[in-house]
């Protein structure tokens, strides 16, 4: 094998991209700023008890693990970060009140999310400690909506749902664990027949209320309609509730973003506590923001503290809006002339892009739109439009 072949699933990101993907960080970055977030950076790797801890299968599988030449334990490459901000919320930061925390850092997954996923997204994410109410929801819910706005995306539809439907109906169907597995997995795949086999021991009520989960999805009238269909236990009806007042928020906060619901979507079923929401593009063949409540992400590091927060990918989130223009530069001659080094450095330092141009080189300059020139005029150097 050719020695410049990467892994599958890993990419090199050449210079125009990897401009887009930079101005997009700075400006997710800057817009969690405007809202009040503090930027946290936690380490790419961790002990892996530490990183797993109280984490579900699924994020153990997606986790590189080796060991540390330093102390003979097992290390992981971290696979997401919120556990990692749970722990410095949790133990180094301490707070009695409201923290609101944001990072952007490399993660590393053992398998593709999708077929077009990388396997070292660039992870962005805001989380709110401290507040469980419905509040910190909508501004989480406000901020991932207006980062996407920030670096370019149209045309976007927030996709509802709530782990605690399924959990309360579960609560009480005396189903064992591998029973409970199939249910899980059955509804992910909208089996109905797999769903039927699964639940044959169950009560008739939990039985029949997730046969229309199934069919529990669409605009805002699912929530009337699984108001008529589902037993309305308090939990059910909390959690209605919850999803028609963040949905008519979303609505007036961004009027042209289309709102759906999915009640038996059960991503992350074991790692979200309640409303959990997932944003989609036109030009994204998967969600781009994937977010939500998760109330119990604290507690394996011995503070239980309520919790909400989303992670996006920034390389995807690059490619699903259109491409940046070049950056508009100046085009200068090389000389040692110190008339001439003296206008580009003052250039340079009012925040002008100065690309001086090297002898026998002055038609390669690709990356940045060239539209002035130094020029000698009169004695002295100027710029002229191109």
């Amino acid at each position: 094998m050719s020695a410049w072949v990467l892994p599958d699933h890993i990419a090199d990101v050449l210079p125009s991209e990897a401009r887009h993907i930079e101005e997009v960080r700075r400006k997710l970055l800057d817009m969690a700023r405007c809202y009040g977030y503090e930027l946290v950076m936690p380490p790419l790797m961790e002990h892996l008890e530490s990183l797993l801890c109280g984490s579900d299968q699924e994020l153990d599988l997606q986790t590189f693990k080796l060991v540390d030449q330093l102390s003979g334990r097992m290390l992981g490459v971290r696979a997401d970060s919120t556990p990692q901000v749970a722990r410095i919320d949790a133990h180094l930061l301490n707070r009695y009140g409201v923290a609101r925390l944001c990072y952007c850092g490399p993660v590393l997954h053992t398998l593709p999310g999708n077929p077009q996923a990388s396997r070292e997204p660039l992870q962005f994410g805001a989380e709110i400690y401290g507040h469980a109410g419905l509040e910190a929801d909508l501004e989480i819910l406000t901020l991932a909506m207006d980062t996407l706005k920030a670096a370019g995306v149209v045309g976007s539809t927030v996709d509802f749902a709530d782990a605690r439907i399924v959990h309360a109906l579960l609560a009480e169907s005396g189903l064992g664990a591998a029973q409970l597995a199939a249910v899980y997995q059955a509804l992910a795949a909208k089996d109905v027949q797999a769903l039927a086999d699964a639940t044959v021991t169950a009560p008739p009520g939990v039985t029949a209320g997730l046969a229309a989960l199934m069919q529990l999805y669409g605009d805002v009238s699912v929530l009337a309609d699984a108001r008529s269909r589902l037993p309305i236990t308090p939990l059910i009806s909390q959690a209605l509730d919850d999803l028609a007042w963040l949905a008519g928020h979303v609505q007036s906060h961004a009027p042209g973003v289309q709102v759906s619901f999915d009640l038996s979507d059960l991503r992350g079923y074991s790692y979200y506590s309640g409303v959990r929401f997932s944003i989609f593009a036109a030009k994204a063949p998967d969600a781009l923001v994937r977010g939500g409540r998760y109330n119990a992400v604290g507690a394996a590091f011995g503070r239980d503290r309520p919790a909400v927060g989303f992670s996006l990918d920034v390389k995807a989130l690059v490619r699903a809006v259109t491409p940046a223009p070049l950056h508009p530069a100046v085009r200068a001659p090389w000389s040692e002339d110190p008339a001439l080094r003296a206008a580009i450095a003052g250039l340079r330092a009012a925040g002008h892009t100065v690309v001086c141009v090297l002898p026998g080189h002055e038609s390669e300059v690709e990356e940045f739109h060239c539209d002035r020139a130094l020029v000698l005029q009169s004695g002295g150097w100027t710029i002229t439009n191109l």
